[in-house]
């Protein structure tokens, strides 16, 4: 009797054992696989999420897309550039002046000498529709140096860019002329009443 229960007895641990190693790696298996169904299902809601948030942006976030070639946009090349030498260029190209390839120039000895960058060029256009009506050779766009001898002149526009930004901020800003209407009354010849409306105007056309 008692053999045949300790026979019993080992039939019982002997199944329960194949039945663990059976079951276990079926079981490890089966777990498995259900992890990567839910790492996939969260990658695909992760991924359908950030599809919405795109589609439908957030207050305060950026979204950056790419945009077709014939949008207008700012090249990283043009934001590197000075975007006020680009406004001079095209003003003086508008107006066929001589000074054309002098823009990047005007605004240096601008930023030189702590001048409005638009200044020179719109004293110029009232003076001589900016280089077009000058005495031959003078490179004198801006009627500086005028006296009853004749017209100052230089050797090179870029004297006389140099000439006429210093004498600005020497003889005019330096001692309290600041505004165009005040720089009229030495600057303009005392019969003028609209140098400054002029010149206003043409620095307004450049923005």
């Amino acid at each position: 009797m008692e053999t045949h229960q300790t026979s019993d007895s080992f039939f019982k641990k002997l199944i329960l054992t194949f039945v663990f190693f059976t079951i276990t790696p079926i079981t490890l298996f089966a777990s498995v696989l259900a992890l990567f169904a839910i790492s996939g299902s969260e990658s695909t809601t992760k991924s359908a999420q950030s599809l919405n948030f795109i589609d439908s942006p957030k207050p305060g976030v950026q979204v950056y897309a790419s945009l077709p070639d014939s949008t207008p946009s700012i090249t990283g090349e043009v934001t590197g550039a000075d975007a006020r030498s680009e406004i001079i260029r095209e003003y003086l190209g508008a107006n066929n002046s001589p000074l054309f390839s002098y823009a990047d120039f005007i605004v240096q000895t601008a930023d030189r000498y702590g001048l409005d960058f638009r200044l020179l060029s719109a004293i110029a256009q009232k003076e001589s529709g900016l280089c077009r009506v000058i005495p031959e050779g003078s490179h004198n766009c801006w009627g500086w140096g005028i006296h009853s001898e004749g017209t100052l002149g230089f050797d090179s526009y870029e004297e006389a860019i140099e000439t006429v930004s210093k004498g600005l901020k020497e003889n005019y800003i330096d001692l309290g002329y600041v505004t165009v209407e005040e720089i009229m009354e030495k600057y303009a010849h005392p019969s003028s009443t609209t140098w400054a409306e002029g010149v206003s105007f043409y620095m307004n056309q450049m923005k």
